[in-house]
C-alpha cells in the first residue's frame, strides 16, 4: 500500500484547503483513514479519523471546522479545512489502518500565515 498526499499550502487565516489522500492497492474500503499533524516542536496528532463504515471522530481543537471523508470509488480520503487558524500550521499525514497494520504518506505541508 502507498499513499500519496497532497493539498497543502500557504493560506490566510480563516481560509480553507482541501488535503486528499490517495491510496494504491485493494485494501482501501475496507480500511480506517486517518489525518496526523505535526507541528514543529510537537508530537503527531490525530486530526481526524474515518472508518470504513463512515464512522468519523475529530479532534476537539477541529471539531466544527474540518471534515473527513472518503470516496472508495478513487480509493481517496480526504480532509477539508475551513477557518484555518495558525495553530493549524503543520505538516499533514494521511494514514491507512487495517487490523494492527499502519500505513503513512509522505506528509504535506499546511502553513497558516497572513
Amino acid at each position: 500500500v502507498q499513499l500519496q498526499a497532497f493539498g497543502g499550502g500557504l493560506v490566510q487565516p480563516g481560509g480553507s484547503l482541501r488535503l486528499s489522500c490517495a491510496a494504491s492497492g485493494s485494501i482501501f474500503s475496507i480500511s480506517a483513514m486517518g489525518w496526523y499533524r505535526q507541528a514543529p516542536g510537537k508530537q503527531r496528532e490525530l486530526v481526524a479519523r474515518i472508518t470504513s463504515s463512515g464512522a468519523t471522530n475529530y479532534a476537539d481543537s477541529v471539531k466544527g471546522r474540518f471534515t473527513i471523508s472518503r470516496d472508495n470509488a478513487k480509493s481517496t480520503a480526504y480532509l477539508q479545512m475551513n477557518s484555518l487558524k495558525s495553530e493549524d500550521t503543520a505538516v499533514y499525514y494521511c494514514n491507512l489502518n487495517i487490523l494492527v497494520k499502519d500505513y503513512w504518506g509522505q506528509g504535506t505541508q499546511v502553513t497558516v500565515s497572513s
